[in-house]
Parts: C-alpha cells; structure tokens; sequence
C-alpha cells in the first residue's frame, strides 16, 4: 500500500472511532488544510453544464471533466480512453459513446461520495 493510502486508511480509522461531532470537525479541519495549499475540496454536487444538441465525444469528455472537477482523471483515462476509441476507430455512435461516459462519470462521482462518507 503506498504512503498516502495507509494515510487515508489512518485518518479512516480515527475518523470512525471518535463521536460524530468530533469526526466532522476532522474533516471540517481537513477540508481547510486542503484548500489552503491550494487543492480544490470535493464538491457535493457535480456542475450542471447541459448536453449539446451534436455533442462530439471530446466534448462530451471535455464537458463531463468540467462536470465533475472532484474526480481523479487519472482513474478515468482507461475507460475513457477506452469508449474514445471504440468510437474513432470502431465507427461506434456517438450518441451511445457518450451516454456511457456519463454513466461512467456519474459511477465514479457515487464511488468517491460512498468512499467519502464512509
């Protein structure tokens, strides 16, 4: 496990054991610490930027990264990539393409809120 992953496993552990109030204030304190050196927090609620009517599939995944600025691109790149060449190379639709990226951002956006709360 690396060492920002026994971190988080850590900071998990004490989280769980101390009384609620205590446990938000933990958060709350590292939320602070977060932005303070310059990362954004995670937001609750993704951004709310429409579909266009002839939508590409870089702009859809160009729309979708603006949607949800809380995600690690790097755990999308894969299946991104995957679903980006299914199109450009396979002749896949378009419109299908993308509505897997938004269910592949939206499952990515539920996981990291489910690992958040616990």
């Amino acid at each position: 496990m690396s060492r920002a992953g026994k971190r988080g496993q850590r900071l998990r552990e004490i989280a769980t054991q101390l009384p609620d109030a205590q446990a938000q204030a933990l958060l709350e304190y590292a939320e602070f610490l977060l932005q303070r050196h310059g990362a954004a927090p995670v937001a609750d609620d993704p951004i709310d930027i429409p579909r266009t009517e002839n939508e590409t599939v870089v702009g859809a995944i160009k729309r979708l990264r603006a949607s949800y600025p809380m995600l690690d691109v790097g755990k999308l790149l894969t299946e991104t990539t995957a679903l980006m060449s299914d199109h450009a190379l396979r002749g896949r639709d378009a419109g299908q393409v993308i509505d897997e990226l938004e269910q592949l951002f939206r499952r990515h956006y539920e996981r990291l809120l489910a690992d958040r709360d616990g």
